[in-house]
């Protein structure tokens, strides 16, 4: 691996891509088993340096994702001409090879929601198809492709339901598949799981050299991915994290302490007795893409000698 970093080719909310020198620096020098227990998608693992890697979301879609494309990485040439073929099948446009005379038209008039005005009927032919077979991981890939930021989003009724975004496949979708690919087949071991936090900690038993990092919901933000996150997990979180620390195990997170005029003074009150390192960031809410004046910090109680 390179020493820029890498991005997912899941483009998560929250991806932690940017900030993975800053994060890499402050990681052991040694680590035997990176447990990555708020994976996401997973671009912590995909920058960090272990012999092994366990990646673990509650949520089973990114799950699926992962699992499908380590599935798919040594035959990486064929998942993306597979690709390929399913967006020339349902009309999309495909910027990476060819942005044609329609999308230039109508970059004309509406020069911030081409894609998407040019997108939106055969996005939603592909999503009715795959709610009417949600085993088609490829097509839940896609539309995360030409999806709203990116986003995975079901309704009430376990139906995706994102809708279509001013985006398409381009060259930085093929890098990102490509260096996911690149990082399966560099270790022999990568282990996937789809567990609530303290249910995934309950089954490991972690060597003196394994690291657990932590980049949990942040509270006091507003995208959708934390709404599912709540003061009861907060505490539930940090009251872990206490009991690995008892236990010798050794632990990083991520979180936000301020953000917006709020603060998170259960995190305040709780990492005083850590190592805490700010982190420089600019956190973009996908409501307003103004810069804010946030601070974010990495918390551990292991730091080299």
């Amino acid at each position: 691996m390179s020493g820029k970093s890498v991005r997912s080719p899941l483009f998560y909310v929250g991806d932690k891509y940017k900030l993975t020198p800053q994060l890499n620096s402050l990681f052991p020098n040694n680590i035997n088993i990176f447990h990555d227990v708020f994976a996401g998608g997973g671009s912590a693992s995909l920058n960090a340096k272990a012999n092994s890697f366990s990646l673990n979301d509650v949520d089973k879609n990114v799950i699926s994702i992962h699992e499908f494309l380590i599935e798919n990485s040594p035959k990486l040439d064929e998942l993306i001409l597979h690709f390929y073929e399913l967006i020339d099948m349902y009309g999309l446009s495909h910027s990476e090879l060819n942005l044609n005379n329609i999308i230039v038209d109508l970059k004309k008039d509406y020069p911030k929601t081409y894609f998407s005005k040019y997108n939106k009927n055969q996005y939603l032919q592909m999503r009715d198809d795959y709610n009417g077979n949600k085993d088609r991981i490829d097509l839940l890939y896609l539309l995360i492709i030409y999806g709203f930021n990116h986003m995975i989003r079901y309704n009430k009724l376990g139906n995706f339901n994102l809708p279509v975004g001013n985006v398409d496949w381009n060259k930085n979708v093929t890098k990102a598949l490509k260096d996911y690919s690149d990082w399966v087949l560099r270790n022999n071991e990568i282990n996937i799981s789809n567990l609530d936090f303290e249910s995934y900690i309950s089954i490991q038993n972690p060597t003196e050299d394994d690291f657990f990092y932590f980049d949990p919901p942040y509270l006091i933000t507003s995208s959708d991915y934390n709404k599912i996150w709540s003061v009861d997990n907060e505490r539930r979180l940090y009251k872990l994290l206490d009991k690995l620390s008892d236990e010798g195990v050794s632990w990083g997170l991520s979180n936000m302490v301020y953000h917006k005029d709020r603060t998170n003074e259960i995190l305040t009150e709780w990492s005083d007795k850590y190592h805490v390192f700010a982190i420089t960031s600019n956190y973009i809410s996908r409501f307003d893409n103004s810069i804010k004046n946030s601070k974010e910090i990495y918390v551990t109680n292991k730091i080299e000698e």
